[in-house]
């Protein structure tokens, strides 16, 4: 029999780092929240002005079915709209091409041109929400088509708010949805960062995505290191471009995920948000707001269980806690039958109830930055930071985050991590409830959202009707705009919206930039 004491018992967080028995060495509280570097808020007063943006991410089938479930959610007290779009909106294909096929409406909502998304937002004035659009290769597209669809309901389109994902660096390490090589993509990133630093100012120009690849498989220090580090290669070329950081930088926005592992989730946000401060300095911001790490937040869909779902509940109230004791600007948390389906109206109710709840009962929103001064908190804060810079030295020292996608640096690390976290699963040394452990022979019958495949079938016939009765000699002159202007350095936005206010498909447009830049491969 063992002498060891069980304080004794070596135990790591998700990420690997060793958490001590006891923590009791001072910490400095000299830091105040809303000021540099930011560890305890953007915000002085954080939740006791106001409680972060609560969305849900919502889309599928139809844009007449998204509709509605916006209607609905609006109806509950969302504060805010987001968007899941369909694959083949994803990569750039519309609904009547062969790559479509089993595709459409299956993962998001289905968009191929300005009328779908005048279907989309019926009854809702673009003025009066904030809407987030998960969407990168074609980004560009669906921000046209937003703008199109804000300035025919006769909005100020500089009033108008919300936040693009845009980030296709992540796409080329997690998660695939890219169309086109890197330098292009990030030619539409700037561009999009120009454009609406002049007409779209209260635009988040980009969503800097840590979510899909803590999805994709890494731990928490490779979510926060790989993001950061693909936020330092936008902040450069945009500055490459001639751009003032102090301007841009002030409407980037960033996406991270929530674990279960709540002091580790806590002490990734708040390390964000001081690594993001000195970056952006370190390249030139001197404005406070171009400083600011601002993020949203969404529980971990990779962690959602088939079997037991509604022990899914427990695990989003624990994540979505994590953000907001993090200081989170918005959040979505997931339904508890995602693992199963896209989620139910009833799944969908329960997952927004559980962040007003949060906001409205737990009093976490009556303080700002409730865990600071947490021995243990404080100094997990400092040591996910430091190996988060280890990784991103070592990703400077490759060239940066482009050089080191394209070495395979990050897929790789992605990789190992995923593996190791699955080896743990199997071999009973990380437990999950109703999976490997406290497992149960009985069998949940969970209602789900089925997804009808005819609606492809009606998505044609759109357009089909969408391509008789516009001009076509105006559409095909708005695609040879665009053709000719990639070859050139003139920022695309405005020729791409002219495009889509006539009638132009994102298909079209897509295919018409593939001719001229090529699609990646990998």
């Amino acid at each position: 029999m063992s002498d060891k004491k069980p304080t004794d018992k070596k135990i790591t967080t998700d990420a690997g780092i060793e958490i001590k028995a006891l923590y009791n060495t001072p910490v400095p509280m000299a830091e105040k929240p809303g000021q540099f570097p930011f560890t305890r808020g953007v915000h002085a007063a954080m939740y006791r002005d106001r409680p972060w943006t609560m969305r849900q991410y919502a889309g599928f089938s139809t844009a007449e079915e998204s509709n509605k479930r916006y209607h609905f959610l609006l109806s509950q007290g969302v504060m805010g709209l987001s968007v899941a779009f369909d694959l083949p909106t994803q990569i750039g294909y519309d609904s009547d091409h062969a790559m479509a096929e089993g595709e459409v409406g299956k993962v998001g909502v289905a968009i191929d041109s300005l009328e779908d998304m005048e279907i989309l937002f019926k009854g809702i004035n673009l003025q009066d929400v904030s809407t987030s659009m998960t969407i990168n290769a074609t980004g560009f597209i669906l921000l046209a088509l937003y703008i199109a669809l804000a300035k025919k309901q006769g909005a100020d389109v500089k009033k108008i708010s919300g936040t693009i994902q845009n980030d296709i660096l992540k796409e080329y390490a997690a998660r695939g949805t890219y169309i086109y090589p890197p330098a292009p993509s990030m030619r539409l990133i700037t561009d999009i960062f120009e454009y609406c630093s002049k007409e779209v100012p209260k635009w988040n120009t980009i969503s800097i995505s840590g979510y899909h690849i803590r999805e994709a498989g890494s731990n928490a220090v490779q979510e926060l290191a790989f993001t950061l580090a693909n936020g330092k290669a936008y902040l450069k070329a945009a500055i490459e471009k001639g751009l003032d950081i102090n301007v841009f930088a002030q409407r980037l926005s960033f996406f991270f995920n929530a674990h279960n592992n709540l002091f580790e989730e806590v002490a990734k946000f708040r390390a964000a948000r001081r690594m993001w401060a000195h970056i952006t300095k370190e390249l030139g911001a001197t404005d406070p707001k171009a400083q600011m790490l601002r993020f949203h937040t969404q529980t971990g869909g990779s962690t959602l269980t088939a079997p037991q779902p509604k022990n899914n509940i427990v695990r989003v109230t624990l994540q979505a806690l994590s953000a907001v004791l993090g200081g989170t600007q918005s959040l979505h948390t997931n339904g508890y039958d995602e693992a199963l389906s896209l989620p139910t109206e009833e799944a969908a109710t329960i997952a927004l109830r559980t962040q007003q709840v949060i906001a409205y009962e737990s009093g976490v929103t009556e303080t700002v930055d409730p865990l600071a001064g947490s021995f243990y908190v404080e100094s997990l804060t400092n040591e996910v930071e430091a190996a988060a810079w280890k990784l991103i030295e070592k990703i400077d020292a490759m060239g940066g985050a482009v050089k080191a996608i394209e070495q395979n640096f990050v897929q790789d690390e992605i990789a190992r991590s995923s593996y190791a976290y699955s080896q743990a699963i199997e071999n009973g040394e990380k437990i999950i409830v109703g999976v490997n452990k406290f497992t149960s022979n009985e069998k949940e019958k969970t209602p789900l959202l089925k997804i009808n495949d005819s609606i492809r079938t009606g998505q044609i016939e759109k357009l089909k009707k969408l391509r008789e009765k516009r001009d076509a000699a105006k559409a095909a002159q708005c695609l040879e705009t665009i053709k000719q202007k990639a070859g050139t350095t003139e920022n695309l936005m405005p020729f791409v919206i002219d495009a889509v206010e006539n009638l132009c498909t994102l298909g079209e447009i897509s295919d018409t930039l593939r001719g001229v830049w090529g699609e990646y491969r990998g």
